[in-house]
């Protein structure tokens, strides 16, 4: 993975999991993988997520170089976003997240219950 010790602040697998960590970043990428999508499109895709969350999400990924920013000009001006190559390559290891929370998403939500029914230790 790296020669670094691990988890350095500076360490390459960190940044890769601090962009993975935000549950946002990844829904959004997803969300792209197929096509390009104006915001709106993007909020009916995803469900859930507020206008404020998706624009400070796509700034995110723009800054990142994950999602390219393309304004059309015209009347009313209109506004799409699409993955970048560097952010197409993140989609497999979303994928795999993904595959694995189906394959075990039940496991972990018993432990999640069992763990709120257990008093906890002082």
């Amino acid at each position: 993975m790296t020669d670094d010790q691990a988890f350095l602040a500076d360490c390459r697998a960190r940044l890769a999991f601090d962009l993975l960590a935000n549950t946002w970043n990844c829904v959004v990428l997803w969300a792209l993988k197929d096509e390009p999508a104006r915001p709106g499109a993007l909020r009916v895709r995803i469900g859930g997520i507020s206008q404020k969350v998706l624009t400070e999400t796509l700034r995110r990924l723009e800054s990142n170089g994950l999602v390219a920013r393309r304004a059309y000009g015209g009347s009313p001006p209109r506004v799409e976003y699409g993955l970048t190559p560097l952010g197409r390559t993140l989609l497999t290891p979303i994928d795999a997240l993904g595959t694995w929370a189906f394959a075990h998403g039940d496991e972990v939500a018993a432990a999640q219950e069992r763990s709120t029914r257990t008093p906890q230790r002082p």
